[in-house]
């Protein structure tokens, strides 16, 4: 008879780290009605901060307001790609091309389908099961379309809860215009209906939006309520407009007086004109490392033009000789020129708009006149001369070789140009086709962050904790970022939580738990009012064993901020390890009522139904859990577990074989598939899941037990003896453990060496194992 052993089941908790990151999986335990199940822990949603007044500037004005002295810059600036960043759908600005709109994904077996429904446009997903069924649909409106659409198009969903939701596909530009998967989602285990655009990514894409009350901190979720700007206007260029436009209209102002209340970036310094542009133009990266932080007690929209940029932001970069110094990305265009011969060596003469209009851009055979001009205010004499050498065709185009378009290596399925100005065109196929690069886990950057704007941070405490902060905020240096950000802590006790918790963060992301609960303490004591603060401390606190004391952190979260749904999700697992399911239950179905598109609280909830023995209502958790998130692996296996309990061994296969398909090194979903193939009487199958298992994992006592009975069963007791004896290894307090070697040394004849395994289960605490063996040992002439 196949046993009836521990599964591992999974349970959907964690935390989001400090940017927009989820945690990694963890296991605790659950008693079900047949079998002990090891539940599993997967990533939590973004946490939100505590709410304060909102200082919402006053000084700005309806972007059409400068239309009224200004009609024809503003006829043409509305052209460009900024005036047209953001936008709502309409007929007039198609959702796509006008191409077909299905698109299948083959990498998470999915397809997208854009569509129009009484004049809304929709973006819609859906799976086929086996037999040909629709399954896992889901469908979300189009609200907000991102990009002008010269190189692409990204929609956007805004939710009940006012964030705004990228949808999975994208359209882009090249060959004429195609749908594809936004970056990011091409891989398997993308994130579906649920990346959410943060402020500082709607920083660049748009005029300022106004924010809500509570929400312009560190850490808080990203609202967008309306009035919500369509694209970028002029006050992103030129400072708040108010003042000036009221002085326009004043009888008898003076005309100095009204062009010094707005900022003309050309009167700027070198240094402060320039970052007019590199505000939104300089990233060095969009990979993990990171590419800049923002100044912490600086609000997500406060930068005005004419002040300095780094008394917000500080930008970072990949250190020297690291592989990294020859990156071509989509946002490159300042990090890219700051690398040329010809900026280096103009002593900043050659700026932004040397070659840009940003209120007019010219197209087609004007581009190219536009810009060799600009190319000969420098180069005009060294040109004519190897022309009339016969170096050089008459014909100029300078960027085509000079600075050429690129495939960018962030966004695989648009080409930019590079800024680089190079003397030689670049050998080979710069617009060839790339797979989309993902650096997580081993080929994530793991090296020194160093500062790139300012390119030396000025001496003060603060640049040593933010130095030390970018070194481990994308785990990039975590080896030596740890002891320089404790150090410069030591230093300089900051009074802002947020450099205590990269710290508590960091202590955590590397396996020191005990290391980051003081410093998560810490920062809530600098904070006490950070729902965010108190939501890690009560996770940690959840994760070492401290349930009451997390509990009370997690009710002051949820006091502090009652509808954040990841704080209801925390505290719902932390009652459910307590064992008060009820509580358990109310809390996770708050965290749902929140939010209902995040997966993890309906997964959690079909544990809670499971151990309740409420399978129906466990089984309709999990399905909602995986309609959500297709890629769901801890849900699939959970439902696979399920399936398997109550026979239904062909739906049980198909999830486990999915959650195998998208995380093949998964030993627990290994484990629990050969239960399900050994209740089937696929013994075979069994056997290679398990084997699969302890290649994956080799202290995995479970799969050695059952591996080791499984063999036992064929009469193979040699080749079960290594499995025994890795069992009695690890868990050699097992009166099992000891009663199988034991049996199998007795089947291969070695008696002698079977008896002592036998006596120490004799000597266990497991009464049925102390009868069996006790029995074998006066069948071996024994007994005592």
């Amino acid at each position: 008879m196949w046993p009836a052993n521990t599964k591992y089941i999974r349970d959907a908790g964690g935390s989001p780290a400090l940017r927009r990151r989820l945690a990694a999986v963890l296991f605790g335990a659950l008693v079900a009605a047949i079998y002990t199940a090891t539940l599993q822990i997967s990533p939590a949603p973004a946490q939100t901060s505590p709410p304060r007044p909102a200082s919402q500037d006053s000084a700005y004005v309806a972007p059409e307001t400068c239309a009224v002295c200004h009609r024809s810059i503003w006829e043409t600036y509305r052209q460009t790609g900024m005036g047209r960043s953001f936008y709502r759908p309409s007929a007039a600005n198609t959702v796509g091309n006008g191409a077909s709109s299905t698109f299948y994904h083959k990498p998470s077996d999915s397809y997208f389908t854009t569509l129009e429904r009484n004049g809304k446009y929709f973006q819609r997903r859906h799976q086929i099961a086996p037999g040909g069924r629709q399954i896992n649909v889901m469908e979300k409106q189009i609200d907000f379309i991102m990009g002008s659409g010269n190189h692409a198009r990204a929609y956007l969903h805004r939710s009940a809860r006012n964030t705004l939701v990228e949808l999975p596909l994208g359209w882009y530009a090249e060959k004429g215009g195609y749908w594809a998967m936004n970056p990011g989602y091409d891989r398997p285990d993308h994130e579906g209906f649920r990346r959410k655009i943060p402020y500082d990514c709607m920083f660049c894409h748009n005029g300022y939006p106004k924010i809500p009350a509570g929400h312009d901190r560190p850490f808080s979720e990203s609202l967008y309520v309306d009035p919500l700007p369509e694209g970028i206007d002029c006050q992103r260029c030129h400072g708040p407009g108010l003042k000036h436009a009221q002085l326009a209209k004043t009888a008898g102002a003076r005309p100095d007086d009204i062009r010094k209340a707005i900022v003309n970036p050309s009167r700027l310094s070198a240094e402060l004109r320039e970052e007019v542009c590199i505000q939104c133009h300089l990233e060095t990266t969009s990979f993990p490392l990171p590419n800049s932080i923002q100044r912490y007690g600086r609000g997500p929209f406060e930068y005005r033009p004419g002040q300095p940029l780094s008394a917000y932001w500080l930008f970072f970069d990949h250190a020297p000789d690291t592989g990294r110094d020859d990156k071509f990305e989509i946002v490159n265009a300042v990090y890219r020129i700051r690398r040329s011969k010809c900026f280096l060596q103009s002593n900043g003469a050659l700026h932004c708009t040397s070659c840009h209009n940003p209120h007019d851009v010219p197209r087609g055979a004007q581009a190219t006149r536009y810009y060799d001009a600009a190319c000969r205010k420098c180069h005009a004499s060294a040109f004519d001369g190897i022309v009339a050498a016969g170096k050089h065709p008459g014909t100029a185009g300078c960027a085509d070789c000079h600075m050429p378009k690129r495939r960018t290596e962030d966004v695989v399925h648009s080409v930019a140009t590079d800024h680089y100005i190079q003397r030689r065109k670049p050998a080979g196929d710069l617009l060839a086709e790339m797979a989309e690069r993902h650096e997580t886990g081993g080929n994530a950057y793991r090296g020194e962050v160093v500062p790139y704007y300012p390119a030396k941070l000025p001496p003060a405490p603060e640049s040593d904790l933010y130095l030390a902060l970018a070194q481990v905020v994308d785990k990039s240096n975590m080896s030596r970022g740890i002891t320089r950000l404790a150090e410069a802590i030591g230093r300089h006790p900051p009074e802002r939580a947020e450099f205590y918790l990269g710290l508590a963060e960091a202590w955590r992301n590397v396996g020191q738990p005990a290391k980051a609960l003081p410093i998560y303490q810490e920062a809530v004591r600098r904070n006490p009012k950070s729902s965010f603060a108190l939501w890690k401390l009560g996770s940690a606190l959840r994760h070492s064993g401290q349930y009451a004391e997390a509990a009370d952190a997690l009710k002051r979260a949820a006091a502090v901020a009652p509808n954040d749904a990841a704080t209801w999700h925390e505290l719902g697992l932390t009652y459910r390890t307590q064992g008060r399911m009820p509580d358990a239950i109310a809390n996770l179905q708050k965290a749902v009522a929140l939010d209902p598109d995040l997966p993890e609280p309906h997964s959690n909830l079909g544990i809670v139904w499971l151990a309740q023995g409420e399978r129906p209502r466990a089984e309709a958790a999990f399905r909602e859990a995986i309609r959500i998130q297709p890629d769901y692996v801890d849900a699939h296996n959970n439902l696979g577990n399920l399936l398997s309990g109550t026979g239904d061994f062909t739906q049980a296969r198909y999830h486990f074989e999915i959650a195998l398909r998208l995380r093949p090194d998964d030993a627990a979903t290994r484990y629990n598939f050969a239960m399900a193939l050994g209740k089937a009487r696929h013994f075979d199958e069994a056997q290679n899941q398990l084997e699969e298992s302890l290649r994956v994992d080799p202290e995995l006592a479970d799969a050695h037990r059952l591996l080791a009975g499984l063999l036992m069963a064929k009469g193979e007791a040699q080749a079960a003896l290594p499995h025994y004896r890795e069992w009695v290894r690890i868990q050699p307090e097992s009166a099992s453990a000891q009663l199988g070697l034991g049996s199998a040394l007795a089947m291969t004849g070695d008696r002698a060496g079977a008896v002592p395994h036998l006596r120490k289960a004799v000597a266990g605490s497991d009464p049925a194992a102390r009868e069996d063996a006790a029995q074998l040992l006066r069948q071996l002439g024994n007994g005592q």
